[in-house]
C-alpha cells in the first residue's frame, strides 16, 4: 500500500497501513492504485466512495478488517458481486469478499460449502459432477450468499422453496469481532435473523446449503410480439393456474433497444418474453407448454431439453455492469382488474421509460415454511413484480418516478412492500424496508439486531435499526 499517496487523516492512514501488514489480503485506500476497480460493483446506481478498502483473502481478513472498523467507528459494507446494491459506503469501510470463492461439494449429505464471494456459477458447476443442483437464482454471476440472505427466489423454488429455506448454516463475523457459527443448534436467533435479514447482523465467511439430485430441465424461452401484450399476459395468468409445482415460469415484457447486440427477430421491438423452468420429462414439458404456443407465432422459441449447467441461458440476464434501477413488489393476485391496470402502465401503447417489467409465478413451496423458520416474510403471494430500467443520466428522475407510479396504481393488489429477493437502491429509507417484512417479523429483527449489533456498525445495507 503506498500510503505517500492515499487521502484521509494521517491517523487512519497509519492504522490502515498496519492493518494492511496483518492481512494476506489487501488494504486500498482512496488514492490507491487499484482502489477503483476494487471497489466496482455490478449495479452501479449506488457507487461508493469508502475511506477504507479491504480486499479480503480469508475469513481471518474479514474479522480483523471488522475489528478494525469498529475501533474506528467506520460504518461496514460488504461487497461480493455488486448485483444487490443498497445505498453507498461514503467515509466507511468496505469488505470486498469477491476472493473468497471457494465450494466444496459433499455429495453424500447433498451440501455445498460456498465462501462469501462465490458466484453460483460455480457452485452450478461444482454441484453437476456429482449429480446435484443448488438453489440458485437465473443469473450465473450472482453472488450466492447474498442471493441466499435475501431469500432466494429461483428456478427450483416452486417445488423446493426459498434458498434461504435450504441454508445449514453461515460462518458469520459479528459486530464485536468474533466468529460464530449460526445454524439451528447453534446461535439460532441470529440463524433465524440471517435468513432473510440481508446484511445486517453481520458479515458472512461462508455458508453449508442444501442441494437437490437435478441434472437437467426441459426448458427456455418463447419470445412473441407484444402488440397483444394484454391477451399474452392473460393467457399466461390462466395457464399458471394449471401448472405443477415442478415447472417454474415467469413473463417479462421488453423494450428492446435497437441495437446489434440483440438478435435481429427482436432488435427494437416491444416484446413479451416467457421463461420455462420444468424439472419433468421432456415429453411432459411439451405437452405443458402447448397452451402458450398457441398463442400465436414465436419470434424465437428455444424450448429443449438441457443439461442444468445451462439454466442460466434461459432469463439471459445482463452480464455487462450498468445503472440497474430496478423495484418490485408481490402480488397477492393477477386478477383481470390487476392486468389490465398493469397493461395500461407498461403495455405497447404506453409511453413507459421502463426497459423490462417481469411477472413471476410463486406459489407452490414458496407458501410453505420450512423445517428451521427463517425472516421471509408474505409467502401468501401469488406472482412478483419486477421492474427494470437502464436510463441515461439525465433521464434517472423519470424512470424512478414512473417505478413509483406504477407501483402505486397497483397497491390494491399487493401485499407488503418491496420484494425482499429483489430490493433496490431506491428502496434503503427506513419505512420501505419495513414494509418487506411482516410487523412481527420486523420487530423480531429490530431485537436481534440489538443483542448482535447495538451500535449498528453494519447499516450500510437495506438497515434494520437495533430495538
Amino acid at each position: 500500500m503506498n500510503t505517500s499517496s492515499v487521502a484521509g487523516t494521517q491517523a487512519l492512514r497509519e492504522a490502515a497501513f498496519d492493518l494492511d501488514t496483518r492481512l494476506r489480503g489487501d488494504v486500498l485506500l482512496p488514492d490507491t492504485p487499484g482502489y477503483v476497480e476494487a471497489i466496482a460493483a455490478h449495479n452501479q446506481t449506488a457507487p461508493h466512495r469508502v475511506a477504507v478498502a479491504v480486499v479480503a483473502a480469508d475469513a481471518d481478513d474479514v474479522r480483523e478488517a471488522v475489528a478494525f472498523a469498529a475501533a474506528h467507528a467506520l460504518p461496514v459494507a460488504v461487497q461480493a458481486t455488486g448485483h444487490g446494491p443498497s445505498t453507498t459506503a461514503d467515509d466507511g469501510l468496505l469488505i470486498v469478499t469477491r476472493d473468497l470463492d471457494g465450494v466444496t461439494i459433499d455429495a453424500a449429505a447433498r451440501t455445498a460449502r460456498v465462501e462469501a464471494g462465490t458466484r453460483w456459477g460455480k457452485v452450478v458447476a461444482a454441484a453437476a459432477k456429482e449429480g446435484l443442483a443448488p438453489p440458485n437464482g437465473s443469473s450465473p454471476l450472482v453472488g450466492a450468499i447474498g442471493y441466499a440472505i435475501g431469500g432466494g427466489v429461483g428456478p427450483l423454488g416452486r417445488a423446493n422453496g426459498y434458498a434461504a429455506d435450504h441454508v445449514r448454516s453461515f460462518d458469520v463475523v459479528t459486530a464485536d469481532g468474533v466468529a460464530l457459527t449460526a445454524s439451528a443448534s447453534s446461535e439460532p436467533d441470529l440463524f433465524w435473523a440471517l435468513r432473510g435479514g440481508k446484511g445486517n447482523f453481520g458479515v458472512i465467511t461462508a455458508m453449508e446449503i442444501g442441494l437437490f439430485p437435478v441434472t437437467r430441465l426441459y426448458g427456455g424461452g418463447l419470445f412473441f410480439e407484444g402488440d397483444n401484450a394484454a391477451e399474452i399476459l392473460r393467457t399466461y395468468r390462466d395457464w399458471t393456474t394449471t401448472t405443477p409445482e415442478e415447472l417454474a415460469s415467469s413473463i417479462a415484457f421488453i423494450r428492446f433497444p435497437d441495437l446489434d447486440v440483440f438478435p435481429e427477430p427482436l432488435r427494437g421491438k416491444y416484446i413479451a418474453h416467457i421463461r420455462v423452468f420444468y424439472f419433468g420429462s421432456a415429453e411432459d414439458g411439451e405437452r405443458l407448454v402447448t397452451p402458450l404456443r398457441a398463442i400465436g407465432p414465436r419470434l424465437i422459441d428455444t424450448l429443449a431439453d438441457l443439461p442444468y449447467t445451462e439454466i442460466g441461458t434461459i432469463n439471459n440476464d445482463p452480464t455487462e455492469p450498468g445503472p440497474y434501477y430496478e423495484r418490485s413488489t408481490l402480488l397477492r393476485s393477477l386478477d383481470d382488474a390487476a392486468l389490465d391496470t398493469l397493461i395500461d402502465l407498461i403495455g405497447p401503447q404506453a409511453n413507459s421509460p421502463l426497459l423490462a417489467v417481469e411477472v413471476r409465478q410463486l406459489g407452490g413451496a414458496f407458501t410453505r415454511d420450512p423445517a428451521v423458520p427463517n425472516a421471509i416474510s408474505f409467502r401468501d403471494a401469488a406472482f412478483s413484480l419486477f421492474l427494470a430500467s437502464v436510463p441515461s443520466p439525465d433521464k434517472v428522475t423519470e424512470a424512478v418516478d414512473y417505478q413509483t407510479t406504477v407501483l402505486s396504481t397497483m397497491s390494491p393488489w399487493t401485499t407488503g412492500g418491496p420484494y425482499l429477493c429483489f430490493i433496490g437502491s431506491h428502496e434503503t429509507d427506513e419505512e420501505t424496508v419495513r414494509a418487506a417484512y411482516e410487523p412481527a417479523v420486523y420487530q423480531r429483527l429490530r431485537e436481534v439486531k440489538r443483542q448482535y449489533d447495538p451500535t449498528n456498525l453494519f447499516r450500510v445495507n437495506h438497515n434494520i435499526p437495533p430495538a
